[in-house]
């Protein structure tokens, strides 16, 4: 069974714009710490405001980008349950049990390759292969490292 890709990316786009709203209401509504003297912009809220926001405006552009006058049939039910299983395989299979960085490598990679074998069929695999690879880790290193010492957060 097969759906519509400019219906399903703005409702894509609504829930996004929903969560991020919420997020950016949660991190407001957060309780701040000047009673203890502590500068007003390091408040705990900050991060969750800022990515809130940022999902907002992602949304409100995935729902501006959504086109009609798209071949019908380019999303798949097959494509979202590997897309969500792969996810729920991340978060509940590989988070935590090996380290930070190799399990968003592997989940990228494998999700990345996915959808280029698939949909592309690329006519030189090896480079593609090669590609993806040097993508995941790249983005990796740089998701782990965003979060270890931009953000301090302890990663799994």
């Amino acid at each position: 069974m097969r759906f519509e890709s400019a219906t399903s990316d703005r409702i894509t786009a609504a829930v996004f714009f929903a969560l991020g709203a919420a997020m950016a209401w949660g991190g407001y509504t957060m309780d701040r710490l000047e009673i203890r003297q502590i500068h007003p912009a390091s408040i705990p809220g900050l991060v969750p405001m800022i990515l809130g926001a940022a999902l907002m405006l992602c949304a409100a552009l995935l729902f501006v980008g959504a086109r009609e006058d798209e071949p019908e049939g380019e999303g798949s039910w097959e494509h979202f349950l590997v897309a969500a299983g792969w996810s729920i395989a991340y978060a509940l299979g590989m988070v935590g049990q090996m380290p930070f960085a190799l399990a968003t490598a592997i989940y990228l990679a494998g999700f990345v390759g996915w959808f280029l074998w698939r949909d592309v069929r690329p006519e030189r695999p090896v480079v593609t292969a090669a590609g993806v690879v040097v993508f995941s880790v790249v983005t990796a290193i740089a998701i782990s490292a965003l979060f270890r010492y931009g953000f301090l957060v302890r990663l799994p």
